[in-house]
Formats: structure tokens, C-alpha cells, sequence
């Protein structure tokens, strides 16, 4: 698989698929952002006591999550380096379901399972036709040699 079609993958013509994908991006994207959000406006009081499973400082971790939760969600809900902006946030509920409530019961921590899974499922398939991925990759020709020409 080359870099094109790994970052912009194309689709053929099954709209249902691609709506579906868009409604799920949208969805989780806005519902993830609004964690995310929730921190932002308390960052004062969080900044300082905010949990560091990782060990490089609360603070860190907190913007870690920020960004994870806020920008990355903007990136998801429109399609933008969907697969680069997933990463992070993969990262973030890997941590909060196997670290942060990793002894805590399964419906406590359910929540970033549920993330975590819809979150691989949505690196797996790719943003859809109906993203700026798509509308990205459509310019892009892709050579025999594997570079990207603009």
C-alpha cells in the first residue's frame, strides 16, 4: 500500500458506506470532543492534579489529552489525516482503559473501551468519500515509483 492510499484511500461508488462512516466520525468525533472540552474550560483547577499514568508530569499529560480529545477530534469529525488523527487518540483509551481504570470494573471504564473500538474500526476503514481526504487525495497522483506528485 503506498502513502496516498494509505492517507487519502479512494472509494468506489458505495454511498452508503461512505454516510455511514461520515455520521460515525461526526458522531463519536463531537461526543469524544466534548470530554475534551469539559477539560479545556476547567484546565486551571486540572493542569496541576490531573492524573500521569506515563510519568512525564501532570501537566503534559494534560495537554497530551487536550490534544488527543480536542484538536484530534476536529481532524476526525472532518476527515482531515483521519488516520494520523487517530493515533492519539487509540493512544489516549488505550491508557485510560488499561492504566488509568485498568482496575477498576469493566462499567466504570466501558466508555473508553467502547471508544477504543470504534476508534481501531474507524483507522481500519478510513475516513470515507465524503471527507477532505478524499477531496485530498483525488489531486494527488500516485507515480509507479511510490511518490507523491501534487
Amino acid at each position: 500500500m503506498s502513502l496516498k492510499n494509505f492517507l487519502f484511500p479512494t472509494y468506489d461508488d458505495n454511498r452508503a458506506y461512505s454516510v455511514l462512516l461520515l455520521i460515525m466520525r461526526i458522531f463519536f468525533g463531537i461526543l469524544f470532543l466534548t470530554h475534551g472540552y469539559d477539560k479545556l474550560m476547567q484546565h486551571a483547577a486540572l493542569t496541576d492534579v490531573f492524573a500521569d499514568p506515563l510519568g512525564v508530569g501532570s501537566f503534559i499529560s494534560f495537554w497530551m489529552v487536550i490534544f488527543s480529545e480536542v484538536i484530534c477530534s476536529f481532524a476526525l469529525i472532518f476527515g482531515i489525516l483521519q488516520r494520523i488523527a487517530l493515533i492519539p487518540m487509540i493512544i489516549t483509551m488505550c491508557v485510560a482503559f488499561f492504566v488509568v481504570h485498568g482496575s477498576d470494573a469493566f462499567a466504570i471504564k466501558e466508555l473508553s473501551f467502547i471508544y477504543l473500538i470504534v476508534f481501531v474500526i474507524l483507522y481500519i476503514t478510513g475516513p470515507g468519500k465524503y471527507s477532505f481526504d478524499a477531496i485530498i487525495g483525488d489531486h494527488i497522483v500516485d507515480n509507479t515509483d511510490g511518490e507523491i506528485i501534487v
